[in-house]
């Protein structure tokens, strides 16, 4: 079969919708990833909001049954309901259709196996992809697999509410759902927590009519900012399009990084698992990694994504894991990643500290460290290869990208592996120090400076 095999990418597969990812397209994923399945029986499908993610995930659904597989469809669902069917619902694997937070012009399709273990390239997704192209599938199936409905939400926000280990305080906040999935979710949720929730964007809508549902980027943030500002809110949450990714917002206004997000929720369970391994990628924070040592725990590094971070927490029996970029991971949900979830902990983690979210957040502060900054390059290697030269004195690694570590100040450059860029995190001591290597740093990466 022709296809574009770039949609391909490390995590899932995302392309542009008409051109690249079609209703073909999508049927020939579905009977590549039922010959794939390691294990035999049924497999759930979900779709997001978007325009077009119904019929995708039908013909995706026509695919699997083509080739013998019985389909659990749970409909129009978040990503992370799709993870919670697989392993409360033990069925072979899962397919959701969304292309999380990219544009309404994109859509994609994520997998999973049994025991909700994602398939990126290294994992499976590779063999699904040459067995399309070489149009090769089992002839073997000749039975139609048959297809169920299973509405799903009910069991889904009563294994969220067990996060709720500490009554919440009756916090007044805003949401913003961005017409993303969340706000399916969320108001069957809301009545349980006891809280003054502000609603806002909880339409679905694929198009995305009032910003894009990526809460990683300032000016998607703008109306959440305001809104906790002007009525003086308690903080304020947002989620990703699909709904398995969400971001908080202090009481002061101020994007909550990664880092500290995930150095809440790391304490809480360090106070329920003590001694336990915490698995990070290697963006976090140094204060993070840090405090979690402090706290008695031991970080572990591990490359981004969620294809590396849930083997490594099983491997390790770890009750948390974390992505910087908001993708939390939880022991208890099957080691797969839940914005809903995160969202509950780090209320119940505040609730704990009695703390403000910013008087929280702040003493995690122990370095100055910029927010993600992006950067288009024609050739990430040779930026990686210069800067390894340049920094040849420190700490280098090349687990995921360049690591170059010293004792006052460190960062990391990797290739995205969703978008044409490449991404720079970095720390130091003070913002005098992070100022001065910020701009050290940006010089080779634009190329101008060779040495």
């Amino acid at each position: 079969m022709n296809v574009t095999q770039s949609i391909f990418k490390s995590y899932d597969i995302r392309g542009t919708v008409g051109t690249e990812l079609t209703d073909e397209v999508a049927e020939a994923i579905g009977k590549a990833t039922a010959d794939w399945l390691p294990r035999k029986g049924p497999v759930a499908v979900g779709y997001d909001m978007r325009p077009d993610s119904k019929s995708l995930a039908a013909a995706a659904r026509a695919g699997l049954t083509g080739q013998g597989r019985d389909i659990v469809d749970i409909g129009e669902v978040t990503s992370d309901m799709i993870y919670f069917a697989v392993g409360f619902l033990d069925l072979a694997g899962g397919i959701m259709v969304t292309a999380s937070h990219n544009p309404g012009k994109d859509n994609g399709l994520k997998i999973y196996r049994d025991e909700v273990i994602a398939v990126g390239l290294d994992s499976g997704l590779a063999e699904i992809r040459d067995a399309i192209v070489a149009d090769k599938y089992d002839p073997k199936a000749s039975v139609l697999g048959k297809t169920t409905k299973h509405d799903i939400t009910d069991e889904w926000v009563k294994h969220c509410l067990r996060f709720v280990t500490t009554p919440l305080k009756p916090y007044r906040i805003a949401i913003d759902a961005g017409n993303g999935m969340a706000g399916a979710i969320l108001p069957v949720i809301q009545p349980h927590l006891g809280l003054d929730i502000t609603e806002m964007y909880y339409k679905l809508d694929g198009t995305f009519p009032n910003h894009d549902a990526n809460p990683q980027i300032d000016k998607n943030l703008a109306d959440l900012v305001a809104k906790v500002r002007q009525s003086e809110l308690d903080f304020g949450l947002a989620f990703d399009g699909d709904g398995d990714r969400a971001v908080l917002v202090d009481d002061l206004g101020r994007r909550v990084p990664g880092s500290d997000l995930a150095t809440m929720v790391a304490r809480h369970y360090l106070s329920l698992n003590p001694g336990a391994v915490i698995v990070h990628d290697v963006r976090t924070s140094r204060a993070t990694r840090e405090l979690i040592t402090e706290w008695g725990g031991k970080a572990l590094r591990t490359k981004a994504g969620r294809v590396n971070i849930a083997p490594l927490m099983r491997e390790h029996n770890s009750p948390f894991g974390v992505e910087t970029t908001g993708h939390l991971f939880f022991k208890e949900n099957y080691f797969a990643d839940s914005g809903l979830i995160a969202a509950l902990v780090a209320m119940v983690a505040l609730t704990e500290s009695g703390q403000k979210l910013s008087e929280l957040v702040d003493s995690y502060h122990l370095y100055a460290m910029d927010q993600e900054m992006n950067f288009k390059v024609a050739d990430p290697k040779a930026v990686l290869d210069r800067l390894a030269e340049k920094y040849h004195d420190a700490d280098l690694d090349r687990l995921d990208g360049l690591t170059v570590d010293y004792p006052d100040w460190w960062f990391n450059l990797r290739a995205s592996n969703t978008e044409p860029i490449i991404r720079l995190n970095i720390e130091a001591k003070d913002e005098e120090l992070l100022r001065e290597k910020t701009a050290e740093v940006e010089a080779v990466i634009n190329g101008a400076d060779h040495a």
